[in-house]
């Protein structure tokens, strides 16, 4: 099969197109002309130049495409950048659903968990019964928007599903993403977030975007349903440790508690309006930690054949991948 991949430089993008290869198929990629290098060399695709923001270029890049992987999304957990958040997320995605359409290809929508909401550790939520009131963030608000755009052209004929990922880490993460969590815990972790989330590996995420293109059933796959492709639930303390124990670290000691909140949250928030820029620390991703973001892949691992491989072989892969490319100094 021939397929299309926006996002393939991030870390999901980039899995899905190795795994694509590895396969046999032939894998086209939508990037912009200034983005790195790296995650792409020496990799046997066709390259479309071009930015999902811009119409053309998408439509171009879905020309004799069979399947439609759209990974391309702007992430920013804070309050700010939301105009960013919602030409990429929303007006790119509104390009790229469209453009699939038109093409008579399929779309695999690559959205998040946060769309969906929240979900208790000791009650993870599926695809039905996540809880409302997540910290509204732009990124929250313009993937949920997202979805809603994919589903209006379900409406007009697309075929689709949206998949909903969870914390992925694992090989391959260039920019690096979710990783950054993982190298900032293991250089420093006195504090760890109250709240909790599942973790998963991005090669099973990908194999799971990979099997949603085919459908369980393709009179019931592809009309825009939804998997949950997450992980091990678990509180923030106890990943923390996990990843902390690569390099012989306790791990965090103290709970990021109202009055941590309290102080770092205004500070924070502070130093984003002297500078004019907001870090990833903010009063915002402060809120969303403490939540609970559980949930169960049951569908996916009923529908999909999705496999969740335990948690220390992922962190231990990613820690390698990182490690042997440079973003770890070598001892």
């Amino acid at each position: 099969m021939h397929f299309l991949v926006t996002g393939a430089t991030g870390l999901l993008g980039n899995n899905v197109v190795r795994q694509l290869l590895a396969a046999g198929h032939r894998v086209r990629v939508l990037a912009r002309p200034s983005a790195d290098p790296r995650p792409l060399a020496g990799l046997d695709i066709e390259l479309a130049a071009g930015d999902v923001r811009d119409k053309e270029a998408v439509c171009r890049a879905c020309q004799g495409i069979d399947v439609v992987i759209h990974a391309a999304g702007y992430v920013h957990i804070g309050w700010k950048e939301g105009e960013m958040h919602r030409a990429i997320n929303v007006e790119g995605t509104r390009h790229v659903a469209a453009a699939a359409r038109e093409a008579g290809a399929i779309l695999v929508h690559v959205s998040t968990v946060n769309a969906l909401g929240l979900g208790r550790l000791e009650d993870p939520a599926d695809e039905e019964t996540a809880l409302p009131g997540i910290v509204p963030v732009p990124y929250v608000t313009t993937k949920r928007e997202a979805e809603q755009i994919v589903q209006g052209e379900v409406g007009r004929g697309l075929r689709a599903a949206i998949v909903n990922p969870a914390t992925m880490f694992g090989p391959w993460d260039w920019k690096p993403s979710s990783g950054k969590m993982l190298l900032e815990v293991t250089r420093a972790s006195l504090f760890a977030p109250v709240g909790s989330a599942s973790f998963c590996d991005v090669r099973d995420v990908a194999a799971g975007v990979i099997a949603a293109a085919a459908g369980p059933a393709r009179d019931q796959g592809l009309t825009g349903r939804r998997y949950i492709l997450a992980g091990h639930n678990l509180s923030y303390r106890e990943a923390w440790r996990q990843i902390a124990a690569l390099v012989g670290k306790p791990g965090p000691r103290l709970p990021m508690g109202p009055i941590f909140r309290a102080i770092a949250g205004p500070v924070c928030d502070l130093r984003t309006q002297l500078t004019g820029k907001e870090g990833a620390a903010n009063s915002a991703a402060l809120a969303l930690s403490r939540q609970a973001h559980c949930f169960s892949s049951a569908r996916a691992e009923r529908e999909l054949d999705y496999r969740i491989r335990p948690l220390a072989e992922t962190l231990r892969d990613a820690w390698r991948w990182f490690v042997e490319n440079g973003y770890v100094p070598r001892k």
